[in-house]
């Protein structure tokens, strides 16, 4: 190594207090940098606590005091618990939010009315009073977005369904990850003389759905299974198809009545790996921007192949007003449709999801089962977002076709 060369400077001896003096000087010049360090630093990381309340008017707590229950208290704690962090991990905000807390949850007549406290991290240049503004309007807000899914929260269900072990993770946005073993445990992959066609929805132990154009090339249920898991080789569990029930009004290259039932035997034991998603009611709807999920096996990019490993993202509902644009999807969007997904591209289901499982939670984390992947320009194209079958559109027909 060379060391730099540089002039010669003429050495002076310092008297006593001069020493002193300078090194009084440097020792100001070390605390009052730490100081300016420890005042800007420290308040980036400042720790900031709101108090909020919101009212659910159409949650009712069924008990003879009329008292919320400790086993009531601890499901509620937990339902508005998440309800919050979804909100704010999904808002401008989220870089902010670190956690929440329920402290009190009171019955009232029209309902139950939550409080909570909020925990932020904010610089303190910003003015807290226009912050606790913004907090506020985004909580009732999205709160007041989240009654278009079913609240009903101590309604009674068909026992086990929409139920998954695996618990839903939060804290990121999805796009494209591989699924945790038994956390759809209804999706299901349909397979024409063993390689992977579709997906489908487990709705029963012996039926599913899917799309119809999934059968356009063959309904000969001879020539198609069904396997469900995480995995399509190997499959955690297999079944043969016996019957296929395409919509009476399908009529492929058009893509209304896209909707099928398939009926394979025998019937499939449930476990934490294979259960059955609930329906929902003909009159449920859901607003414009309500947080969604697919899953599939499908390509990961067009023109791509299928995945051996089911994967997962969340989606937005857009709006037929917007999926109506003449730069979107024009009056190609018909009954029975909507879009979900993003604008600007990205996030989409692609070849090999058809007739896979649009879904989404209640506030007891019971999943339904909203749309059927159906049709889209390309895969993840700027303003061609992916379009679904609605389920509450053709639950009648589910229904005679099926029984359930």
């Amino acid at each position: 190594m060379h060391r730099a060369v540089g002039p010669d400077i003429q050495r002076r001896d310092l008297k006593p207090w001069t020493v002193v003096l300078l090194l009084l000087l440097s020792l100001t010049v070390v605390v009052m940098t730490i100081g300016f360090l420890v005042h800007f630093l420290g308040s980036d990381h400042k720790m900031e606590y709101y108090h909020g309340t919101f009212r659910f008017s159409d949650l009712q707590v069924k008990s003879n005091s009329g008292q919320i229950s400790t086993y009531q208290f601890k499901e509620l704690q937990e339902m508005n618990e998440n309800l919050v962090d979804e909100i704010f991990i999904d808002s401008a905000l989220r870089k902010h939010y670190i956690k929440n807390t329920v402290v009190t949850l009171t019955s009232e007549e029209d309902g139950v009315k939550t409080d909570v406290i909020m925990v932020f991290k904010f610089p303190s240049t910003d003015q807290r009073a226009g912050r606790e503004k913004r907090i506020h309007s985004i909580l009732h807000q999205r709160v007041r977005n989240t009654r278009a899914l079913p609240t009903n929260i101590l309604s009674v269900q068909p026992e086990g369904c929409g139920k998954r072990v695996v618990p839903l993770i939060v804290n990121r946005i999805m796009s494209g990850d591989i699924a945790a073993k038994s956390a759809w445990p209804w999706q299901a992959s349909l397979q024409r003389d063993g390689i992977h066609q579709c997906g489908a929805t487990l709705i029963s132990s012996m039926w599913l759905v899917t799309a119809a154009h999934c059968f356009k090339s063959s309904a000969n249920p001879q020539q198609w299974t069904v396997s469900f898991g995480t995995k399509i080789n190997p499959p955690l569990m297999k079944r043969n198809v016996r019957r296929i029930i395409v919509h009476e009004r399908y009529r492929s290259p058009a893509r209304e009545y896209d909707i099928a039932v398939v009926q394979f035997s025998p019937r499939v034991p449930f476990t934490d790996d294979v259960r059955w998603i609930c329906l929902p009611k003909t009159s449920t709807s859901f607003r414009p921007n309500s947080t969604v999920y697919i899953t599939g096996f499908g390509a990961l990019f067009y023109g791509g192949e299928s995945q051996n490993d089911l994967r997962e993202a969340r989606l937005k509902i857009i709006s037929n007003d917007v999926c109506k644009q003449p730069h979107v999807y024009g009056s190609d969007i018909k009954f029975g449709m909507f879009c979900a997904g993003y604008l600007e591209g990205i996030y989409d289901a692609c070849r090999g999801d058809s007739g896979g499982p649009l879904v989404a939670k209640d506030l007891k984390d019971t999943w339904y089962l909203y749309g059927i992947v159906s049709w889209g320009d390309n895969c993840g194209q700027k303003n061609k977002p992916g379009v679904y079958t609605d389920v509450t559109y053709y639950r009648n027909w589910i229904a005679s076709k099926t029984g359930l």
